[in-house]
């Protein structure tokens, strides 16, 4: 089954919208729908559709056994801190910083070992960094088909 734009429509897809622009970045699609919200267009109306969606991996650096450790030293920290704070509801006088600060250096400690720990476990199979992102090769700005007319003065100029 193709909608009107002669692409296939995808299972389950809302058949009565209306491809109006195609982007191969998101932003612009974004951009053009900002336009239409600032233009008044009732943008509850509109979908920002990615298609050929992939997964990228963009490596942010060498995993060492120090950065792996030290990883886990700050993620321990804001554990040992939010358990500080959860205990020094229970303390009087200044001996709430005491507990938040013993707290967060016990988080940090174990932490660091535990990063360290489940680096050493990997046996070097995976000794970088990365985040992942989804990107699509296109982005199809559709309107529900009652606006499609309406919606096509926003795309003029692009």
């Amino acid at each position: 089954m193709t909608n009107p734009s002669g692409r296939p429509d995808q299972v389950g897809a809302n058949t009565d919208r209306q491809v109006i622009a195609s982007f191969t970045k998101y932003v612009d699609a974004q951009r053009l729908v900002d336009r239409m919200s600032d233009g008044g267009f009732p943008v509850e109306h509109v979908r920002i559709i990615g298609d050929g969606v992939r997964t990228v991996e963009r490596i942010t650096g060498r995993m060492t056994k120090g950065r792996a450790a030290l990883s886990g030293a700050g993620a321990g920290a804001w554990f040992g801190l939010l358990i500080g704070l959860l205990l020094s509801i229970f303390t009087l006088g200044p001996v709430w910083i005491v507990t938040m600060l013993v707290a967060l250096a016990i988080g940090a400690f174990w932490g660091a070992v535990f990063g360290f720990v489940a680096h050493l476990a990997t046996g070097g199979e995976r000794d970088f960094s990365s985040i992942q992102t989804l990107e699509a090769q296109r982005y199809d700005v559709c309107v529900t088909a009652q606006y499609a007319g309406d919606a096509a003065r926003y795309t003029q100029g692009l």
